[in-house]
């Protein structure tokens, strides 16, 4: 709660944070990132991006483990509000139902309250805007007014306005914005992030979001990177998983390297929700 809505994220010498996208309640796939990539640590932060909870069958054991470590390491680990850390999306696609089924009414109604004060975006070596959806419809967003918003007074991010936007858009591949088949949040083109990028003085912007067949697709003359970490997302979709270690190296700051990796095996559940709308 006291955090900005806009957090700065420093990496010291010698020091690593991995940037992970959607892990959406695969549980032994996201601890095979840590098996994969080394836990968090004094000297290896993370920074899951939004999208930790519904599809999957263990989506409360991912919440709150990412919280755990979040109390261990308040600055090793960082938790961005994605699309799916509100109430209508939990009620839709299976997080309400999982936590009522193994713990109750009251403690989903706990978790809402807790995901209304994630921020909603970070911001990197002072040069990487990391945020879970996109950019906005507008060309005059600022990073302080990013900073300034009141999330937790406004608790659910609504169907319209920047919050909303943060969470929702996604990027095109042509200039411009259109509407966005979501029917939520809108479709930005490289133009659009050039602005944004060179009014707020920044490099580039990583997204999550969107599942991508390989794990990571960097566009938009690679100032825009969507990162996805649920591989073969609800079980079907054969995709690779991907994260990004970034470290304090070269003369701009920061060094980015791109990881793949595969599904793992897991128990066979029923999910508590069976909407699939790919991408989501």
């Amino acid at each position: 709660m006291e955090q900005a809505s806009l957090v700065d994220v420093e990496i010291p010498k010698d020091h690593k944070l991995t940037i992970c996208g959607d892990v959406h309640g695969q549980f032994y796939d996201f601890n095979n990132i840590f098996k994969l990539n080394g836990r968090p640590s004094e000297t290896h932060a993370y920074l899951f991006n939004g999208d930790f909870v519904d599809r999957g069958s263990f989506s409360l054991e991912i919440i709150l483990t990412l919280f755990a470590y979040k109390l261990l390491y308040p600055t090793g680990m960082y938790l961005t509000r994605g699309n799916h850390e509100t109430d209508d999306m939990n009620k839709v696609y299976g997080f309400e139902d999982e936590v009522k089924a193994k713990f109750s009414e009251t403690m989903f109604k706990m978790f809402s309250e807790t995901f209304a004060t994630l921020p909603l975006a970070h911001l990197v070596q002072k040069k990487i805007f990391v945020v879970h959806g996109g950019l906005s419809s507008r060309d005059d967003v600022t990073l302080e007014e990013i900073r300034n918003i009141d999330r937790i007074a406004k608790g659910q991010p609504g169907q319209g306005g920047l919050m909303s936007e943060l969470l929702w858009a996604d990027p095109q591949f042509l200039p411009g914005r259109s509407p966005s088949a979501r029917g939520v949040g809108q479709k930005f083109g490289p133009d659009v992030t050039e602005n944004f990028c060179k009014m707020n003085d920044i490099d580039m912007v990583i997204r999550s979001h969107e599942v991508k067949h390989q794990g990571y697709q960097v566009e938009h003359n690679g100032r825009c990177v969507t990162i996805f970490s649920a591989p073969n997302y609800c079980d079907s979709v054969g995709n690779k998983g991907a994260y990004i270690n970034v470290t304090p190296e070269t003369e701009k700051g920061y060094k980015l390297d791109y990881v793949q990796f595969d599904a793992v095996e897991h128990p066979k559940t029923q999910p508590y929700s069976n909407k699939f709308r790919g991408g989501f």
